[in-house]
């Protein structure tokens, strides 16, 4: 247990630091108001919408960032509570045992919570959906979350790896990262009719072309891994001030790849998702 605070509360700033073997698998998990399930669940690097352990440093934002490469990592996401919170940690399972490890957790008493300036109900609280290692045929179409009720879209980690195919050319291996060629869809309120909220996954993290000029972090988002040599990536994406709202359930995509005029682009390969979710539900 790193925290417990009784009463009414945002949580409002947490760091870590350490740097013993698997200290980016570490397990934070934050449990509010009398919660025997975390609704914050998170591998330390991922939470912080770092995939594949990418210890490149220093970069920042307002929200997450990594001083430190292995150490200070950090985040100042707002986590609501009504009665209680408690923080807990837990080493993976590959790390030594009683390392050096080092946090910070802040937070303010009867503080609001805003997302694109709109202040959001008191019950409102910040909740982590995930998918592991989720292996994807081309123009398959998986489920990043899938809710009821009312709520906001915060922010999106996507690490993703696609198979390697056997290219004939260093021209054409380029293809073994076709899978970004992805439409983010939202389903709101039970439709069946997406809200297309990108024209492409790259495009959803506001890159280009595959990322065609490599790492880069802003407030909105950012790539925090490329490696298009093993056709990998990690990016994250905030909707605080983009805001996407939904009531009556919210069930998010991507695809692996895309098609279009019924034909599919370029030539994507199975790819491996993990992803990371976040939504204040209410």
């Amino acid at each position: 247990e790193l925290f417990r605070y009784r009463g009414k509360g945002c949580l409002t700033h947490m760091w870590f630091g350490g740097t013993f073997p698997d200290y980016a698998r570490t397990r934070i998990r934050v449990y509010a108001d009398g919660e025997t399930q975390a609704g914050v669940d998170m591998e330390l690097f991922l939470g912080h919408g770092i995939g594949f352990a990418d210890e490149t440093a220093p970069w920042g934002t307002a929200r997450i960032g990594n001083t430190g490469g292995n150490s200070g990592v950090y985040n100042t996401y707002r986590i609501q509570f009504g009665k209680d919170v408690r923080v807990t940690a837990q080493l993976a399972p590959g790390a030594p045992d009683h390392p050096m490890f080092w946090w910070i957790i802040r937070g303010t008493e009867n503080l609001p919570v805003a997302v694109g300036g709109v202040p959001l109900p008191g019950r409102a609280r910040l909740r982590l959906h995930k998918v592991v290692d989720r292996v994807a045929r081309p123009l398959v179409e998986i489920g990043l979350c899938d809710v009821r009720g009312d709520g906001a879209l915060y922010q999106v980690t996507v690490a993703a790896k696609g198979a390697h195919k056997q290219r004939a050319t260093e021209d054409e291996r380029w293809k073994d990262m076709s899978y970004v060629e992805s439409c983010v869809r939202a389903y709101v309120g039970g439709s069946t009719t997406p809200l297309m909220l990108s024209s492409g996954l790259e495009d959803y993290f506001l890159g280009t072309f595959t990322f065609q000029r490599g790492r880069y972090a802003t407030p909105v988002a950012g790539v925090t891994h490329l490696d298009p040599a093993r056709a990998e990536f990690s990016a994250y994406r905030f909707h605080e001030d983009d805001p996407v709202y939904f009531r009556r359930g919210l069930r998010l995509t991507v695809r692996c790849g895309e098609e279009l005029d019924g034909k599919m682009l370029h030539d994507p390969p199975e790819t491996t998702y993990t992803t990371y979710v976040w939504l204040y539900q209410w």
